[in-house]
């Protein structure tokens, strides 16, 4: 490190310092079983220690993740653990700081040496830092716990406490061999945020990387004895990160900001309108990558989306609306599962037009209301066909749901003709790919320029760059306008052979 940035580093440092001694002010007339009670309570709950200990970082209240990963580290003296936890989660907070200096204060001492893992020299010794300044200036972990510091500075990457506990820091790729204090070896671990944007490009160093974890730094514990843990977000789909937490024997903790139900996971810290928020204005795919531990690709099927001008309406012989429920057992949309999709799609001079439509995880209410949307934004421009996909696996939920909501919404605000699309589809993903990649390749499918800051037309146009065959992004989108397509494709071939009469006859389907 520089010395100027030594410098900077050192008076950020001694500001830190300050603020953990001024928020940490001791009661001085409480009584000695007060004081003993709460050492007590705090050695049992980790949140009450957090809580107590930390009022300066802990603005806000533990999750309930972070006090399950305490309470299992408490137990399993000798373990191998991954916590793939999101952004802003305080995984390094509590892993590096919270955890080691509650494990250091049990009534029989569950840590010795430990080492801080980091991209680089400098990063892990400022990430040490952090924990020699609680351990030096947090008042009250030295009233209830005793004097702390003894020799050493982060700096240098290491220090001791006087009860001889010994922390290390150590950069990425760095010779760990030999490491000790005394005749204690390592029995805290801990890897923060090991991969990089840059690193998971290269297989060769996420091979090199991986080796280097598994030997020579697992091999600083006593044969395989301590608390061996790495954490971080997972930014690649072959990360670091992720070739360890997949090894057997390894317990995996995986946190994402919405639970599998939809909630937000801490949310003690965000309302769910700002984790939305969040979503909108980062995009799906940089969102997943940075809180659902889901980095996606760029899809391969699907080139430069074509956008521009759309036909007036009027100009068009029909146009249809097709949707997809995307129906579960449940009203409420589990978050990052399936999105519901209605779009206008129009046909003229050998081009398919995307006009409007609606992309999101909403509810079946919700749902049925854009059918009313998509009848405005038409009027009596053309013809309105309204379809839904209805295959056999639906149809009980078509049934006994939607038909039921459209004819009380029918009976309020008008009826809407949708004919179910009782197609028998191939599989989804060779669907979209010979369905819509030759239209995308030959510039046939247009995307409405006038609807492009339309975050459902963004939406949709950000699921077909992400394609792929593996269907590892949600690809409700294009499913819904491959649908539309096939069913325009159905009406000229039908008003090719027949004429006018066959083209209504074949229109005239069951309705609801």
């Amino acid at each position: 490190m520089a010395q100027k940035n030594i410098t900077d580093a050192l008076k950020q440092w001694q500001l830190h310092n300050d603020e953990v001694q001024s928020k940490t002010v001791v009661d001085r007339s409480e009584t000695k079983a007060t004081q003993l009670a709460r050492i007590k309570r705090a050695r049992k709950d980790y949140a009450y220690f957090v809580e107590y200990y930390f009022p300066h970082f802990a603005k806000t209240k533990c999750g309930h993740f972070q006090i399950d990963a305490a309470n299992y580290l408490l137990k399993n003296q000798n373990t191998k653990a991954v916590f793939k936890w999101a952004r802003a989660h305080a995984k390094s907070t509590h892993m590096d700081v919270f955890i080691p200096m509650w494990l250091k204060c049990q009534e029989v001492r569950q840590i010795n040496v430990m080492v801080l893992v980091g991209k680089s020299n400098d990063n892990a010794n400022t990430l040490l830092a952090d924990i020699q300044s609680e351990l030096q200036f947090n008042q009250r972990y030295i009233n209830d716990f005793g004097d702390q510091f003894q020799f050493g500075h982060w700096t240098d990457g290491e220090f001791v406490t006087r009860d001889g506990c010994a922390f290390f820091a150590l950069g990425r790729g760095q010779s760990p061999r030999g490491l000790r204090y005394r005749d204690q070896r390592p029995d805290y671990v801990v890897i923060d945020d090991l991969d990089d944007d840059e690193l998971i490009q290269n297989e060769h160093r996420v091979n090199k990387l991986t080796d280097w974890v598994k030997e020579a730094l697992f091999g600083v514990l006593d044969g395989g004895r301590g608390r061996f843990i790495m954490v971080g977000n997972l930014i690649g789909q072959d990360a670091v990160l992720q070739r360890i937490a997949d090894t057997p024997g390894v317990h995996v903790s995986q946190v994402n900001i919405y639970d599998a139900n939809g909630d937000v996971t801490w949310a003690a810290k965000w309302k769910k309108e700002e984790v939305e928020a969040m979503e909108v204005f980062m995009g799906y795919r940089s969102f997943q990558k940075e809180y659902m531990n889901n980095p996606i690709t760029e899809g391969t099927v699907f080139g430069d989306l074509t956008w521009g001008k759309c036909p007036p309406l009027h100009t068009m012989p029909f146009v249809v609306n097709y949707a997809d429920p995307s129906p579960s057992n449940k009203d409420k949309q589990k978050k990052g599962v399936s999105f519901k999709a209605t779009w206008i799609i129009g046909y003229k001079d050998g081009k398919f037009y995307i006009y409007h439509g609606f992309l999101d995880q909403v509810t079946n209410l919700d749902f049925a209301d854009w059918f009313y949307a998509q009848r405005d934004y038409v009027g009596s421009k053309t013809m309105l066909y309204n379809y839904i996909e209805n295959n056999t696996l639906q149809d009980p939920f078509f049934e006994q749901v939607f038909k039921p909501l459209f004819f009380k919404l029918g009976r309020e605000r008008g009826f809407i003709n949708i004919a179910p699309d009782p197609r028998r589809k191939p599989e989804k993903a060779i669907r979209i790919e010979g369905g819509l990649e030759p239209l995308v390749r030959n510039s046939q499918l247009i995307f409405n320029i006038a609807e492009k800051d339309n975050p459902h037309m963004q939406r949709l146009a950000e699921q077909f760059k992400l394609f792929n065959m593996q269907l590892k992004s949600p690809s409700d989108g294009p499913d819904c306008i491959e649908g539309g397509v096939d069913i325009i494709n159905q009406k000229i071939a039908q008003t090719a052979a027949g004429g006018v009469k066959t083209f209504a006859a074949a229109t005239n389907r069951k309705r609801i």
